[in-house]
């Protein structure tokens, strides 16, 4: 399996989760053949993407044109199939049954994702977040602790690149959370 490096998407200007930082995520939510996939706030596409080369179903939902047509693009480039939906969470998100889940963007509706995954994110089904602010964070960890998910895990990655002098440049720090819906 080849990882795509972040050169080889397609970009404007929407946000994408960074090469170290979508390997990572993607091994947390252990993606693979037959899963059925959602990614909220999907950006630049580049989650679904490699979750897709996986073999995962993907739903893909994004509130920018800019970032659907982004996915768009990128979902021809890597000839990968994409369900695509122009819309918010959580009133648009597809009435589906799902074991994986992850949220890049919640355009501060975490309460309504969540009440969502609490009908259609399968038990022991995964959900996995990145968060660069703090009270995002604390919000998410409240809500999966106030869900009663288990196996929860928070990793903060702190990255920078060399440029070409050699100078290194800091990158925001990112919180990768996941946790896995109880059955209890």
């Amino acid at each position: 399996m080849k990882w795509i490096k972040d050169e080889e998407f397609i970009r404007g200007n929407i946000p994408m989760t960074k090469f170290n930082i979508r390997i990572l995520t993607l091994g947390y939510l252990a993606i693979e053949k037959g899963d059925r996939f959602l990614d909220i706030g999907a950006g630049t596409g580049s989650i679904s993407i490699e979750a897709a080369l996986h073999g995962a179903k993907v739903y893909a939902i994004e509130r920018e044109e800019e970032g659907v047509e982004l996915i768009k693009t990128n979902r021809e480039k890597f000839g990968v199939d994409i369900d695509i939906i122009k819309g918010q969470a959580p009133e648009d998100l597809p009435n589906i049954k799902i074991n994986k889940c992850f949220i890049g963007g919640s355009g501060g509706q975490l309460e309504g994702i969540f009440s969502y995954l609490d009908i259609n994110l399968e038990d022991n089904g995964i959900v996995c977040g990145n968060f660069i602010t703090v009270k995002n964070l604390n919000n998410f960890m409240e809500l999966l602790n106030k869900h009663r998910y288990k196996d929860i895990e928070v990793q903060l990655i702190q990255g920078s690149v060399m440029d070409k002098i050699g100078l290194l440049k800091g990158q925001n720090p990112i919180f990768i959370v996941k946790g896995v819906k109880s059955n209890d």
